[in-house]
């Protein structure tokens, strides 16, 4: 009966043992999961970078176009009077900084939001 009982501790010893590897070898091996991870983190940081420059062309075209429409509005009409003109200058300049700062500040919410 101790011979008998013997074989049965050794055999299950073995066996736990050859678990124990198989599930330490598992653990060690490399996971598709992971790949896919990695894989799908790199294609979000391509995508967010190729966003970021369409923003910033974006961003650049609407500035192009705001100082566009600036330089236009700046110039004197025939039928204006030089007091009015420098009236209207004066509005417009205001007008120009808080625009360009509103593209900006769109920019710079944008950037604090994705990050």
């Amino acid at each position: 009966m101790r011979s008998l009982a013997k074989k049965i501790l050794i055999y299950s010893m073995v066996g736990l043992m050859q678990f124990g590897l198989g599930t330490a070898v598992l653990e060690a091996a490399p996971r598709q999961n992971d790949r896919q991870q990695e894989q799908r983190h790199e294609n979000d940081r391509q995508q967010w970078e190729r966003q970021q420059q369409l923003d910033h062309q974006d961003r650049d075209s609407r500035r192009f176009e705001e100082n566009d429409r600036h330089q236009r509005e700046m110039q004197r009409r025939h039928d204006e009077s030089e007091r009015a003109w420098h009236e209207r200058q004066r509005y417009e300049n205001e007008r120009h900084e808080q625009t360009i700062r509103d593209i900006e500040g769109a920019a710079l919410i944008y950037l604090l939001l994705t990050k």
